[in-house]
């Protein structure tokens, strides 16, 4: 799940010359947008998905899902963490491109990671423990998930893997992520330094980011076909050596967007049709994996990564904006992208508490959509509370450090 709404003005922002915007400005600003469109858009699918797992029904005939006609199932069945994964790992990787291609230093990783902890660490510590305590009335409860899931480790644990609250096992490969990232670009930074071309920079970039893609989709492919390891095996499909692939497509998008610059912007007649593309060959992806552990099912998510990165270039790497640019910036959808983070938290323990509690409709393909309405609702007032009630009063305490990550001195 990417965490980086903050990110998104800082990474963007146009430099400054002589204290007047750099004229980029207005072209940036309508991409964070975008970028916050495209995270509201990829919570509430998560949200649709998370509900249709629920109201699937099990019997002696099979699994029923709560989508009768196929080609629907296939839309409502769509995973998009791949997204969160791909927008996350491009956010945060391209100030080392930068760095690394056009020259210049970077922030301290002691920076980066204190930046990353406040974004993450206060919304997600409060609501794993309340979550816990609730479903742990007495002690000492299920210590060991508790624990998993403070340390940020339950995406290495077969059995509390989807624990307390399920979908937060992504969060454990952000923070992996982010260790990673603070040792691999400096490191990218060093190796680029003595090439004087910048042709060769960005090769390095560019072949680094491959191996880190080539890796993961080597692993799964070894575990399935080489090992016959089964797909329940939760710790070897969830983990870093196979999820790693959505980051390494986001920090691929990075190298190449410094590497263009504002060259090679795409025309709409080039862009409309990458973008089709791109969300067909999603749909396409869900539709044709219709067992567990068939070809498409089993590379879904390497796959599916490639597909958002192309989306995603063809969005923000163009000369003017158009329909598309409208359809990802109404005000409701940025909204929702503000607040992503808390609704990716909190709306499965939203629904597995309407669902006990009898407040949605009984299961069966009658009570999915009414189902999906009353949850997206409620779960997104409860986002829009939690973010300004927890994430951005604790996005504050980013003024407790400067920029070389000291305390600041409030009282010279």
């Amino acid at each position: 799940m990417s965490t980086v709404s903050t990110t998104i003005a800082s990474t963007t922002a146009p430099r400054a010359v002589n204290g007047t915007p750099a004229r980029s400005a207005p072209a940036r600003n309508r991409m964070s947008q975008e970028i916050q469109g495209l995270r509201g858009m990829a919570a509430l699918l998560t949200v649709v998905f998370h509900v249709w797992q629920q109201y699937f029904v099990y019997d002696r005939d099979g699994a029923h899902s709560p989508v009768p006609n196929r080609y629907a199932n296939a839309l409502v069945s769509l995973e998009v963490i791949d997204l969160f994964f791909v927008l996350s790992a491009y956010l945060l990787t391209l100030s080392y491109a930068r760095a690394a291609i056009e020259g210049g230093s970077t922030r301290p990783g002691r920076v980066f990671l204190f930046r990353r902890a406040i974004r993450i660490v206060p919304l997600y510590f409060l609501a794993v423990t309340f979550i816990w305590a609730t479903r742990n009335p007495t002690l000492p409860g299920e210590w060991s998930d508790l624990v998993h899931h403070l340390t940020f480790t339950q995406v290495f644990d077969q059995e509390q893997i989807f624990y307390t609250i399920g979908p937060t096992w992504s969060l454990s490969l952000e923070i992996m992520f982010y260790v990673a990232l603070v040792g691999l670009g400096p490191l990218a930074v060093r190796a680029c330094r003595p090439l004087r071309r910048r042709a060769s920079r960005v090769a390095v970039c560019a072949v680094g980011c491959a191996l880190l893609y080539i890796g993961p989709f080597i692993w799964i492919a070894v575990a399935r076909y080489g090992l016959d390891i089964p797909h329940t095996e939760w710790p070897v499909y969830f983990g870093p050596q196979a999820r790693f692939g959505g980051f390494a497509t986001g920090m691929g998008l990075a190298v190449a967007m410094v590497a263009l610059g504002d060259r090679g912007r795409l025309d709409a007649k080039v862009a409309i049709p990458l973008r089709a593309a791109a969300l067909v060959g999603l749909y396409v992806l869900s539709f044709s994996g219709t067992e567990a552990e068939d070809f498409p099912t089993t590379f879904y998510h390497p796959l599916s990564a490639l597909l958002w990165m192309l989306l995603l270039y063809s969005t923000i790497h163009v000369r003017r904006q158009g329909r598309w640019h409208s359809w990802l910036t109404p005000r409701w959808l940025t909204g929702v992208g503000l607040a992503s983070y808390s609704l990716f938290v909190w709306h499965e323990p939203i629904m597995l508490g309407l669902y006990n509690a009898g407040l949605l409709p009984p299961d069966g393909q009658s009570g999915f959509p009414l189902a999906v309405v009353i949850v997206l609702v409620v779960a997104v007032a409860a986002a829009a509370v939690s973010y300004w009630a927890i994430e951005y009063p604790a996005s504050l305490l980013g003024k407790l450090k400067d920029g070389k990550g000291r305390p600041r001195d409030f009282y010279p």
